[in-house]
């Protein structure tokens, strides 16, 4: 496999060899193409899990990229962390993998983004070998597609307080005081004050999961049970 060293120096080794790398650190191992007429967007996403960028291909990949920085059992993840160059018994065979991600446990966690209705035989082939490989190490292996549409919508509005900027620790004081009961979203903000001061922490804590809300059956509206649960990721 290959890979971009912590000096930035390219690096070659087997796998067996070098699993223990710190993967979720890593650079990419390739750039991130852009050119007039590509039909999908690249970009950065600031995670809050390690206060820097992750880069991203598609909007699928900048919402798994979002999936990952709101996953409360990850503690680091990279984009495109290595190639794998294997031989399929007809010629050399080459991928690398989206993303890389280290749980809260110590294990390490490889994702490909893919939507079910794009994937080719060759893709097939690529994920199943890599699958492999992850096995191996010990590591897991995920193909992913589209996530849920509700739950997508709801962490991307709360993504957008993830900044500690939107943290105001007397407010979050207040509102753990005002929601250690599950209470109506608006009915606890209006508690703690003037919800137009309040609810950027709100949002800040639902991200952070210091609060907890119900996330897959409906929009966030002011009727959404909201209740303290859990610690923060962050």
């Amino acid at each position: 496999m290959a890979f971009v060293g912590a000096d930035g120096s390219a690096q070659s080794a087997p796998l067996s060899s070098c699993w223990t790398v710190p993967f979720e650190t890593v650079s990419p191992v390739r750039k991130f193409s852009s050119y007039r007429g590509k039909r999908s967007f690249s970009g950065l996403w600031w995670s809050s899990t390690t206060a820097d960028h992750v880069g991203f291909e598609s909007w699928m990949e900048r919402d798994h990229v979002m999936a990952l920085d709101f996953d409360a059992s990850v503690v680091g993840f990279s984009s495109q962390p290595f190639r794998l160059s294997w031989d399929d018994g007809k010629r050399n065979r080459s991928h690398v993998p989206d993303y890389f991600a280290r749980l809260r446990d110590g294990t390490g966690v490889v994702v490909d983004v893919r939507a079910d209705d794009s994937i080719k035989p060759d893709d097939e082939a690529a994920f199943a070998a890599t699958e492999q490989a992850c096995a191996s190490v010990g590591w897991t292996f995920r193909r992913v597609g589209e996530l849920d549409s509700v739950w997508a919508s709801n962490v991307r509005w709360l993504a957008g307080y993830r900044h500690p900027r939107c943290l105001h620790a007397g407010r979050a004081t207040d509102l753990r005081q005002a929601f250690r009961t599950p209470t109506p979203l608006l009915d606890g903000v209006l508690r703690v004050g003037d919800p137009i001061a309040v609810l950027p922490t709100l949002f800040h804590l639902l991200w952070a999961r210091s609060l907890e809300v119900d996330l897959q059956s409906s929009p966030l509206s002011a009727s959404s049970l909201v209740w303290c649960r859990g610690g923060d990721k962050r």
